[in-house]
C-alpha cells in the first residue's frame, strides 16, 4: 500500500513538472511574439508564403532578366533571398529561425555556383540583441567570432 502511494505521488508530480514544462514554453513563445511591434506583425501577415520577384528591363533592346527574389513562409519571414544578373545567379542566402524566439539563428551564403560559401550562425541575448555571430567556412571549420557590445552612455 505505500509503495503505491509513493508511486502515486511521484506520478503526480511529474505530471504537474511536465505540465509545467509545456505552460513555460507556450508563455515563452507568446512572450517573444508579444515583443513585436504591431507594424512587424502586421507586415508578417501580409508576407505569408509570399514570393517577390523583381525583374530588370533594358531599354535599349527590351530584354528583360530576374534581377532579385525574396521567398517568406508561413509566419511572413524571409527564409531565401537571391540576386541575378543577366549572365544568371550572383548569390543566394538561406535563413533557418528558432521556433521558440523566432529570431535568425543560422544564414548559408551561396555563390553564383550554387555552392555554400559562408556559414553563420547566432546567438541571442535575453532581451533579444545579438550576443555572437560565428562565421563559419563552407567545410564547417569555424572560421571567426563577432561578439556584439551594447553599451548605453547619457
Amino acid at each position: 500500500m505505500r509503495n503505491r502511494l509513493s508511486l502515486l505521488t511521484s506520478l503526480n508530480v511529474r505530471r504537474r513538472s511536465l505540465l509545467t514544462c509545456a505552460l513555460l514554453l507556450c508563455v515563452g513563445s507568446l512572450c517573444a511574439q508579444s515583443l513585436l511591434s504591431p507594424e512587424t506583425l502586421a507586415k508578417r501577415e501580409k508576407r505569408k508564403n509570399l514570393t517577390v520577384k523583381e525583374w530588370n528591363t533594358d531599354s535599349k533592346t527590351k530584354t528583360r532578366w530576374l534581377d532579385r527574389i525574396k521567398v517568406y513562409d508561413s509566419q511572413g519571414r524571409i527564409v531565401e533571398e537571391a540576386e541575378y544578373a543577366t549572365y544568371g545567379q550572383k548569390w543566394r542566402i538561406t535563413y533557418k529561425y528558432d521556433e521558440e524566439t523566432g529570431k535568425v539563428t543560422e544564414e548559408v551564403e551561396y555563390n553564383d555556383r550554387n555552392t555554400p560559401s559562408r556559414i553563420r550562425r547566432y546567438e541571442w541575448n535575453p532581451d533579444g540583441t545579438k550576443a555572437k555571430q560565428y562565421n563559419y567556412l563552407p567545410n564547417g571549420k569555424l572560421f571567426s567570432v563577432k561578439v556584439f557590445e551594447y553599451i548605453f552612455s547619457d
